[in-house]
């Protein structure tokens, strides 16, 4: 099989490349060019793209670069400033994956001939044998599981993905490294996002014109407590960095981008009983039934929640606002936990699971309380 790996300069892709040439198969390895802007951590720096092009070396294989940092722009960091100025959290990680790893990548490994491309996340491709559908489920180690941020992929990604490293822990693979005097071996993961410096988020914002000043607000009396300097710089559950000394511990429970208004409250104004979640997109390529079982996770490594699907009557559903309503019959799920669960912050990810089996998701929506 003719495969194109997506590398990072991370441990992880540069081992399933060697895997991958272990194999038998015939391996390109191409590194993305996302971001050309100031940055310090992620997967954009000069000395990444280094760091993949030797090991390809090491493992005997060509390497190459493709620039998609106008993609990337206008896909990813444009969205995530929008976002922000509208009150909401993006998932950069996400869009990224979305718009240009399983889309602008897949496309242009189909276009030059490739089988199918490889990447390093640690999620594991399950094929039915009796029906040939594919699954994802999550990785063996629970710890570095991934399937959270590729709940978007469908079947026709699927069809044309590989995670060769999915069936192995992180120190297996570092191992692995080790073995093959791979220079990524122990390098330090990224955790940050890839086109904004370390702490530099708020200064990144303000550059692009969306920060302006506003009161912060008491949910429980009403009164204006404090200011911020704007809406951008919070998220809903947030309690460290607001400046407000109240006694109770407080924390953002909403944001009302109109009034340029944050709204504090203690910790049990932040539960709720459900979310509506909206931008569905399902593996298997089939809408959740209504009242399906599943558990719910909103954070890259959050603790799963137990859950039921609901889906609102179609005549309900505004089928012109959000383009997933044409193949599940509605624009939105409302997912009603079985126990009142920390709100989540409208923009995040909302990912369904039966098990270890990744269902599908979609994201949160604004909902002011």
């Amino acid at each position: 099989m003719n495969v194109l790996v997506a590398m990072s300069g991370g441990v992880d892709s540069s081992v399933a490349a060697a895997l991958l040439v272990k194999a038998g198969h015939e391996v390109t390895g191409v590194t993305l060019k996302l971001w050309g802007g100031a940055s310090d951590s992620g997967c954009c720096s000069v000395s990444d793209v280094e760091d993949a092009r030797r090991v390809a070396a090491q493992l005997g294989m060509p390497h190459y670069v493709f620039n998609f940092a106008d993609d990337f722009e206008a896909r990813v960091v444009d969205p995530y400033v929008a976002a922000y100025a509208a009150g909401t959290t993006p998932n950069p990680c996400v869009a990224c994956n979305d718009h240009m790893k399983f889309d602008r990548l897949l496309t242009r490994a189909t276009e030059l001939g490739f089988d199918a491309v490889a990447t390093g996340h640690h999620v594991r491709r399950i094929v039915d044998g009796a029906t040939g559908r594919l699954a994802l489920h999550r990785a063996v180690d629970a710890a570095k599981d991934q399937s959270y941020v590729l709940y978007m992929l469908g079947q026709a990604e699927l069809a044309l993905t590989l995670f060769p490293v999915g069936h192995l822990t992180k120190a297996a693979v570092r191992e692995h490294a080790r073995r093959l005097g791979l220079r990524t071996a122990d390098k330090a993961e990224s955790m940050d996002v890839c086109f904004i410096t370390k702490g530099g988020r708020e200064r990144f914002l303000a550059d692009r014109g969306v920060l302006e000043a506003g009161p912060v607000v008491d949910g429980e009396t009403g009164a204006v407590v404090g200011t911020h300097a704007g809406i951008a710089t919070v998220t809903i559950g947030q309690r460290r960095g607001l400046a407000v000394a109240q006694g109770e511990r407080r924390y953002v429970v909403d944001v009302l981008p109109a009034e340029r208004t944050v709204v504090i409250g203690p910790k049990r104004r932040l539960l709720v009983p459900s979310v509506k979640v909206g931008a569905l997109r399902f593996v298997d390529g089939l809408p959740l039934a209504s009242g399906t079982r599943v558990e719910v996770q909103a954070r890259a490594h959050g603790v799963p929640v137990p859950a039921r699907i609901d889906v609102p009557p179609l005549d309900a559903v505004d089928t012109s606002t959000d383009t997933s309503a044409v193949d599940t019959g509605a624009d939105h799920v409302v997912v009603s936990f079985d126990e009142p669960q920390p709100r989540i912050a409208p923009g995040q990810v909302v990912a369904f699971y039966d098990g270890d089996r990744l269902l599908g998701g979609g994201i949160a929506r604004q909902e002011s309380r």
